[in-house]
Formats: structure tokens, C-alpha cells, sequence
């Protein structure tokens, strides 16, 4: 029965204990009318994670409406634990992102950690075999001892559980801006390969059929994260370190490879991990989807502490666990299975028709609740709206070059900032090359990861400015997927999909819900355009310290389909003599830009324009040339414009150089931010078939200077070595960290 020290019924409406679990007076009214009378300390419990944001996306399930789920080659969109996209040949690829934003500014290391085993979890929870990682973060400036200790301490995380469970970290991107200083963005995405014919689903169908828990004991860590991911952080939250959960690993790779042997038995009906909130998350979410209910003795659940209640087992975010639904009678099998890997496999209930979650503990019933109330039926907020008064200033402002005294002096120091210098230090600790099918590694554009036996691979990437998103989130949603489906294209391969991660501040400040609601309307036209439809994702909100909110940061993370390994493109130059074109004109456009911050030290005015048809049709002609054979490198134009994609493509070369003229001012040519532009090398016979092909304008020319010299109207106006410019992006971040 209930443990004496948990508060009765009667003392959680008299005290309103169920506030200190993040349900509102009207909530908690609304469960007692739901049950007809009022809930146990256990019941509470169950609604109050099920009903936070993190589980249910009370505030955003509008606005996730908005986006386009569907499309020919789409097998699963969201509502499972990844989506699923044909690549043919009767394979498909899943793939997910989610964060771990809370924990990991509580917790760097543990939150990032498990970020990252959770998310492999989601994935081969579908049957997939993880095949690579990549992750999105955000910090404070770094010269702040609190963001160098994070930072460190949340690539540590990301590198010791990814390295150890043998799932290559391939990709992904990092900003820095003040905004996050106390409030980091941690997300982690992984991507999966699947035989159509082995994708499962996370449902408890067949009455009945038994409830088996499987992977490591349960215990108190990351009881109520739910609820700690669904508040703003303040300087209590330290005192949440027990919500943040502690992650093993070895354990998840065990737990791995005996689940992708379980997808291949019959008996399995539905398997979904215990990911937030838990065994009443993976429980409740099965039934509801199968339209059953389920039935759980929780004397049964594998338990390392002591004296466990209902309420902790059912709450408890212990890592390295899923729950299967197997048919009747076959329990042996699985037992018998997953003891090959060391693993337990324990049945604790059975599947029902009455569409209730009832628990059982000590001989009691300790819960019992409609499965459809806790998951499909939580209710649904549609938040106030309201535009902040920054914004009508921002777009009054005139798009104008700023004054630059010295290119050179002002382009070596743009690659010495964080968010665009060289992340080597970074993904160095990651092993990228795990199961050796990893064809380009991190550093260029999109991660490529070949498909073993056959002739094609799979490109990835994660991106999104937040910086535009915060002056403009339409238009910063539109760029998000944009620069997303150019760096796919630039790696030559064809996009195909995107799973997203919202992060934002808090919801029931107007002004924030305007942001969400806005991005996602750009975010989906430019997915509709584009064609890459929404599989799944995440929703971050609450990412506020002390009432001040991060940018608007909804990270895209786009796969893409390379249908030939002869097509795979990088940024590099290539050879001496190869003609450099640009594709796209470029204009005055410096709101949000890299050369703003670096002389003003903050961003305003406006963000680039994007018109998403004229960008389709450049990814369009760019991906058609790849194809064909006719393109050397390709680089798509991002923070720091012209002159720090021209530097980069220098960079893994060094006896390379570049001539280069530009036309008009050149701060714009040089520095400028302008959406949809490509640049692009060619070899001099292929000059007249490329320029059929792609409307672009050719700059300049690779040669053996070793150094980069821009020249305006003839007339030189920039000349840097090759290694000058190297040095200082490659030595930024580990300079700031000493």
C-alpha cells in the first residue's frame, strides 16, 4: 500500500501538494472529475509528468499541427519513438532528435551523457541498428569559467558514452552567444538503417499478451525530469540533481544488440524505451496507442535500492531500459534471450481491454487510471500571442554594409570566433571512424555515412542560426531547413526529411509563443517547398534562467540520400587551376550576422531574405551538377559570408590558394550573409557543360600561392596566407579554453 510518508488524498487538495509536482489547480480538477473522485499520491504523480510539456506538448501540439508530415517516401511520421524515410531497396532510415537541455546545465557530463543513450534508444526501439550520432549545442560566451566547465564537461558526455558504445559521432554544429550562458542546449540526434520489413512500433496490442521489463534495475535517479525539463532553471535547480539520471553505456550496448535480435522473434508485439517519465511514459503510451489498457504488478519491476514505492518505480528515469509486449506464452524465449546478454528480462503485467493503466504494489491497487487520459487525452493549451516591440524595431532599420577599415585584419578575426572556427577540438575526442563505414567526417558541410553493400550512402547534418530566428523567426525558420537541405546538397546528396528540436523559452510569456508559433510557420513552408517533410522531433520550452530567455534555437536535423558513392561532394578545393563560381547574388544583408556581433557585440535590424522557390531551384541545379560529375568541391555560403567559406575551402590543403575578384563593396562581397548561395569549383574543361547546367558566376581560381588574394575591380583589397588564416581558426577554441 501507499508508504506512510506520501501525503493521502484528502492532504494533496487540502495542501496542494500537487503544485509542488507542477500540475495547476485547474488540472488537478480536471483529474478528479476524469476519475470521479480525487487521485492518490501515486495517480497524482502519473498525471503530473504525463501532463508536463516535455511528455505531452500541451503548448505546442498546436503549432506542431503546422508542419507537413507526409510524403511518398515517409513511413513513419511522428507519435512514435522515430520516423522512419524509404531509401529503397527495401531499406529505410530512422532517425530522431532530442535534448537534454536542463539536465545538462544541472549535470554537464551525466545530462549530456544520457541525452545521447536515450536517443539511440528511441531509434532501435524501432528495430534500427544505430549507424551515427550528431548533435546540436549552445553555450555562453567562453570566457566565463562556468560555460568553459560546461562545455567541456558536455562534450566529455557526448564522447564517453557515444565512444563506448561504439555509435560513430559524425556531424553536428556549435554557437556561442550570451543568451545561453546559464541555460545550454544540448541536442542529440541519431540515425538508424532498417529493412522495411523489420520496423516496429511501440503499442500494447492483444489481450491478454504479457508485459515484459527489460535492461538494467530501476532506481531513484531522474524521478520527476519530466516535470524538472518542463520549468524555467533558477538558482535552486542545482538542488534538482537527483532528476538528472546516471547513464551506462556498456549496458546500452548490450541491451542493443539483444533487442535487434528480439525484432527478429514473432513474439514480439510492441517494445518502446523508458525514456522521460519513465514506466508510466512507455506503459501509458503503449496502451493508448493500441486502444487497450495494461495491468502491472510493480513487486516484480527490478528494483537496485530499497524500499521503493509506486510512486518512484513509476516516475524513476533510470537509464538502459525498454518494455516489450510479447504474445502469450512465448515469455521463456525472451527470458531466455536476453539472458545471452547478461540482461533481464522480467514479466510484470499483461495487456487488458478496459483502456486502464491499474498498478499493483504490496497487494494493493495502487493506481488506476484511464491509459487514454494520461497519454492521447492530456489537455491542450492554445497560448496568448503577442509580438514583442524589438521586432516591428528591427525590421524599420535599412540594410547597410558596415564600416571595415582592414578586410584582412576583419576576415582572420571572424574565423577566430567561436561559433565559426574550427571545432576540431571538439569532435577529436569523438571516434567518428567506429565501424568504418564513415566517408566524410566531421568539418565539412554534412557527415556522409556509406550504406555497406551497396552503392549508396547517407548524408547528414544539424543547423539552425538562432540569431536570424530571434530578429525574424519566420524568415529564421526558413533558413534553419534551408541551410540545412544546402549542406545536404553540397554533399551530394538529394534531402529527404527532417526531424526537428523546438527550443525556446517559456510559453506563457506571449511574446515567446509568438516566436514558436512564427518559426514553425516558416519552418513548414520552407519543409513544403523543399519537400522534406517532418518525421518527428522534440520540443524544448522552459529555456529561461532567472526569467531570461535563450534565442529562439529550432534545430533542423536533415538526412539526405546520396544514390551513388561517385557523388559525394566536400568543401574543399581541389586543384590548382580549378575555376571558382558563386552561385547566388549577394546583397547588404548583415542583421544577425557574424560581422555584426564582432563589431557591435549583439545583433539587430534585420535577418537575409529567403525566397524558398528561388532556393529549391539553386539546390536543384547544384545536385543536378554534382551528378553529373562536373563539381570539384562545393560549400554552402553561412556565418561569416564569402570570405570565411572561401578560407575554409582552403584550409585541408595548404599548398593551395585562391585568386579571387569581387564586384561592388567589399564588405558586402566579403562579409555579406545573403541565403541561398553556393560556391563551387569546377574543372576548366567542364566550364561550358556547368555553366548550362547552373546559373553562376565565376570569381576566381584555385591556384599554388598558398595564400588567398581578393581583388576589387582589379585592384588588390585582401592577401593572407593560407596558414595565417588556419592558425587562427584552428587555434581559437582551444586558446579559450587554456
Amino acid at each position: 500500500m501507499l508508504s506512510t510518508l506520501e501525503p493521502n488524498p484528502t492532504q494533496i487538495k487540502a495542501e496542494k501538494v500537487y503544485q509542488q509536482m507542477g500540475l495547476t489547480d485547474e488540472e488537478f480538477a480536471l483529474i478528479e472529475n476524469i476519475l470521479g473522485r480525487t487521485p492518490n499520491y501515486t495517480e497524482t504523480g502519473l498525471f503530473s509528468v504525463m501532463w508536463s510539456e516535455h511528455c505531452s506538448y500541451k503548448n505546442s501540439k498546436p503549432v506542431l499541427k503546422k508542419f507537413p508530415v507526409t510524403g511518398e517516401r515517409v513511413l513513419q511520421g511522428p507519435g512514435e519513438g522515430a520516423g522512419i524515410v524509404d531509401i529503397g531497396d527495401g531499406q529505410a532510415v530512422v532517425f530522431k532528435i532530442e535534448s537534454h537541455n536542463h539536465p545538462s546545465a544541472i549535470e554537464p557530463y551525466q545530462g549530456a551523457a544520457t541525452g545521447v543513450g536515450g536517443i539511440i534508444r528511441d531509434v532501435f526501439s524501432m528495430g534500427a541498428r544505430p549507424i551515427a550520432m550528431l548533435n546540436s549545442l549552445r553555450f555562453g560566451e567562453l570566457d566565463s569559467d562556468r560555460v568553459r566547465y560546461l562545455f567541456k564537461e558536455v562534450v566529455a558526455g557526448i564522447a564517453g558514452y557515444g565512444n563506448c558504445i561504439g555509435i560513430p559521432t559524425v556531424g553536428g554544429e556549435i554557437g556561442f552567444d550570451p543568451c545561453y550562458e546559464g541555460n545550454p542546449l544540448v541536442n542529440a540526434m541519431c540515425v538508424g538503417l532498417i529493412d522495411h520489413k523489420d520496423i516496429k512500433k511501440g503499442q500494447a496490442h492483444g489481450e491478454g499478451n504479457t508485459v515484459m521489463y527489460v535492461g538494467a534495475k530501476t532506481g531513484r535517479d531522474g524521478i520527476h525530469g519530466a516535470t524538472f525539463a518542463s520549468e524555467e532553471l533558477t538558482e535552486q535547480s542545482s538542488e534538482d540533481r537527483p532528476a538528472v539520471q546516471v547513464g551506462d553505456p556498456f549496458m546500452e550496448k548490450l541491451l542493443l544488440e539483444a533487442c535487434l535480435e528480439l525484432i527478429h522473434s514473432d513474439a514480439l508485439v510492441g517494445i518502446q524505451d523508458m525514456g522521460a517519465a519513465g514506466l508510466i511514459s512507455s506503459s501509458a503510451e503503449m496502451a493508448s496507442k493500441a486502444g487497450m489498457g495494461l495491468e502491472m504488478n510493480l513487486d516484480l519491476v527490478p528494483q537496485r535500492e530499497t524500499g521503493m514505492t509506486a510512486y518512484e518505480m513509476m516516475l524513476s528515469e533510470s537509464q538502459e531500459r525498454m518494455l516489450i509486449v510479447v504474445k502469450k506464452g512465448r515469455e521463456q524465449e525472451i527470458v531466455d534471450l536476453f539472458e545471452k546478454y547478461g540482461l533481464e528480462a522480467v514479466g510484470i503485467g499483461r495487456v487488458t481491454s478496459d483502456k486502464q493503466v491499474r498498478l499493483f504494489h504490496k497487494g494493493g491497487i495502487v493506481a488506476d487510471v484511464p491509459a487514454d487520459a494520461l497519454a492521447e487525452d492530456a489537455p491542450v493549451y492554445h497560448k496568448p500571442s503577442k509580438e514583442p516591440s524589438y521586432f516591428a524595431e528591427f525590421q524599420a532599420m535599412e540594410n547597410e554594409a558596415p564600416q571595415v577599415d582592414d578586410l584582412k585584419e576583419t576576415l582572420v578575426s571572424l574565423l577566430s570566433q567561436p561559433t565559426v572556427a574550427s571545432k576540431e577540438w571538439v569532435y577529436e575526442q569523438y571516434d567518428y571512424m567506429v565501424r568504418t563505414n564513415t566517408v566524410v567526417a566531421p568539418g565539412s558541410d554534412a557527415a556522409v555515412v556509406r550504406i555497406r553493400g551497396t552503392r549508396k550512402a547517407l548524408a547528414m547534418t544539424t543547423d539552425c542560426n538562432a540569431r536570424y530566428v530571434y530578429l525574424d523567426p519566420e524568415v529564421g525558420g526558413k533558413i534553419a531547413v534551408a541551410e540545412a537541405a544546402r549542406n545536404i546538397v553540397c554533399s551530394g546528396a538529394e534531402p529527404l526529411a527532417i526531424t526537428d528540436n523546438l527550443n525556446f523559452g517559456n510559453p506563457e510569456k506571449p511574446e515567446v509563443f509568438w516566436q514558436i508559433e512564427k518559426a514553425a510557420d516558416g519552418m513548414s513552408e520552407a519543409c513544403r517547398v523543399l519537400e522534406t517533410p517532418v518525421i518527428g522531433g522534440n520540443v524544448s520550452l522552459y529555456n529561461e534562467t532567472s526569467g531570461t530567455a535563450i534565442y529562439p534555437t529550432p534545430v533542423v536535423g536533415m538526412v539526405g540520400l546520396v544514390t551513388d558513392l561517385d557523388h559525394i561532394t566536400t568543401q574543399n578545393f581541389k586543384e590548382n587551376g580549378d575555376l571558382i563560381y558563386l552561385v547566388g547574388e549577394t546583397k547588404d544583408e548583415f542583421g544577425g550576422s557574424e560581422l555584426q556581433k564582432l563589431l557591435n557585440g549583439r545583433v539587430f535590424g534585420k535577418a537575409p531574405e529567403l525566397d524558398v522557390t528561388v532556393e529549391k531551384e539553386r539546390q536543384n541545379q547544384v545536385l543536378a551538377a554534382i551528378r553529373a560529375g562536373l563539381v570539384q568541391s562545393a560549400h554552402d555560403l553561412s556565418e561569416g559570408g564569402l570570405g570565411v567559406a572561401l578560407a575554409e575551402s582552403l584550409f585541408a590543403n595548404e599548398k593551395l590558394g585562391a585568386e579571387v575578384n569581387i564586384a561592388g563593396n567589399p564588405v558586402s562581397a566579403l562579409f555579406s550573409e545573403t541565403q541561398s548561395r553556393f560556391l563551387l569549383t569546377v574543372k576548366p574543361e567542364h566550364k561550358a557543360e556547368f555553366e548550362r547546367l547552373v546559373e553562376a558566376v565565376q570569381i576566381g581560381t584555385v591556384t599554388e600561392t598558398s595564400k588567398l588574394e581578393i581583388k576589387n575591380h582589379d585592384a588588390s583589397v585582401l592577401e593572407a596566407s593560407v596558414s595565417e588564416m588556419k592558425a587562427a581558426w584552428k587555434g581559437a577554441i582551444p586558446c579559450c579554453l587554456k
